[in-house]
């Protein structure tokens, strides 16, 4: 048998983050953020389009979602 000497186990430990607007740390109620405005802030960047992936691919000429024109979507 294996003489296992007597550590305590590891434990996950919590960084408090920080606010990703403005870096304060950031409160329970509105995780990650620290207050309801820095959330509205990051709710208007997101409604505004300001999150974006950079691509090497142009824009499309239509500047649609590559759906012909006139057509709907069907799901399914």
């Amino acid at each position: 048998m294996t003489d296992r000497t007597a550590t305590p186990p590891l434990r996950a430990v919590r960084i408090a983050a920080k606010c990703p607007i403005c870096e304060k740390p950031g409160i329970v109620q509105f995780r990650p953020f620290c207050s309801k405005r820095c959330a509205n802030v990051d709710l208007g960047r997101w409604l505004k389009e300001g999150y974006r992936v950079a691509t090497d691919e142009a824009p499309s000429e239509d500047g649609g979602d590559g759906a012909e024109p006139g057509s709907t979507r069907q799901t399914g």
